[in-house]
């Protein structure tokens, strides 16, 4: 699936190269030269992945992925470090800080795709267009179809595209209990201004679509805290 990817490179040949890389890998591209402008994009809207260069005009890359990882809204954002600085003690610093990958320059493209693929695959599996099976309840990004097998034969569920990413978030995110704010942030989007209720209104349409099969009861309501696909129901 899409994921927004934002580049905070002050040199712009290498900005366009990873653009371009990533617009043919089917990402939407988000360009900063600096850490102000990146702060300002993300106080709008926030990426999927930062793509972060170590030194950057004003406030380095280093002191600008501390304070992301800082700040509660920013805190979870994946943060790829891209830099000419090879030592194994700067490596340990980036990783340190909160970075979750590391890439030397010159690097090539295809690497760098990779990288990505593999850290959103690990921090944010419901990007990724890997198909996921809980219980028999199998659904796949890539053609937007949920089957369920729990009987021997394969049926095919009909989900409306909100309740298709929210049940794609549960499966990918099991056994955690997940608040409204927090689901709301998740498959919404938090620049997407709804109420808290509407979570619980397209829970109950998301039980009411795997009902037909039994996998309704997978999804529990949490007193208090709301709510999390259990593999035990």
């Amino acid at each position: 699936m899409p994921s927004s990817i934002l580049i905070v490179e002050d040199e712009p040949a290498i900005s366009e190269l990873i653009s371009v890389n990533l617009q043919h890998a089917g990402h939407y591209a988000i360009r900063a030269y600096n850490a102000e402008q990146a702060q300002t994009l993300i106080s709008d809207v926030l990426p999927d992945l930062v793509l972060l260069d170590w030194m950057l005009p004003g406030q380095s890359g280093v002191a600008f992925a501390r304070e992301l990882r800082n700040n509660e809204r920013t805190k979870h954002i994946p943060i790829i470090m891209l830099t000419a600085r090879s030592e194994e003690q700067d490596k340990i610093m980036g990783l340190e800080l909160g970075a979750d990958d590391y890439v030397t320059k010159p690097f090539s493209p295809k690497e760098l795709m990779a990288r990505i693929k593999a850290v959103l695959r690990r921090r944010a599996p419901q990007l990724t267009e890997d198909a996921v099976s809980v219980n028999g309840l199998r659904l796949d990004p890539a053609t937007h179809r949920v089957t369920s097998q729990r009987e021997g034969e394969e049926i095919k569920l009909d989900l409306g595209p909100t309740e298709f990413r929210l049940l794609h978030f549960f499966m990918t995110h099991p056994e955690r209990v997940h608040s409204r704010t927090q689901l709301l942030d998740q498959v919404w989007g938090d620049h997407v201004f709804v109420e808290e209720r509407t979570v619980d209104v397209h829970i109950k349409r998301l039980r009411s679509a795997l009902k037909p099969t039994g996998y309704d009861s997978m999804i529990e309501t949490v007193r208090g805290s709301g709510y999390r696909l259990t593999k035990s129901g």
